[in-house]
Order: C-alpha cells, then sequence, then structure tokens
C-alpha cells in the first residue's frame, strides 16, 4: 500500500511540474508576441509621421 502512494506521489508530482512549465511557455510567448506587436506598432507611427510631414509639398 505504501509503495502505491508513493508511486501516486510521484505521478503527481510529474505531472504538475509539465502543467506549469507549459504555463511559463505560453506567458513567454504571449510576451514575445505582444512585444513584436508593439515594435511594429510604433514603426508604423513613426512612417505615419513622417509621411505627414514630408508629404505636404
Amino acid at each position: 500500500m505504501q509503495k502505491k502512494i508513493t508511486r501516486l506521489l510521484v505521478l503527481f508530482i510529474v505531472l504538475i511540474s509539465f502543467t506549469s512549465c507549459s504555463v511559463i511557455e505560453g506567458i513567454f510567448k504571449a510576451g514575445m508576441g505582444v512585444g513584436i506587436f508593439i515594435v511594429i506598432a510604433v514603426i508604423a507611427v513613426i512612417v505615419f509621421i513622417m509621411s505627414k510631414i514630408f508629404g505636404r509639398k
């Protein structure tokens, strides 16, 4: 009985650790996606401002 409980406990710990790793991976992927979006948005705003400034000639 003690051996079965130990096996179940080890399996439970392994499952929890894999789940937390995938959660952390998802957070980093989302952070990278948001960072790329912000960089593209800033570049688009700069291009828009430059076209307004130099487009009035």
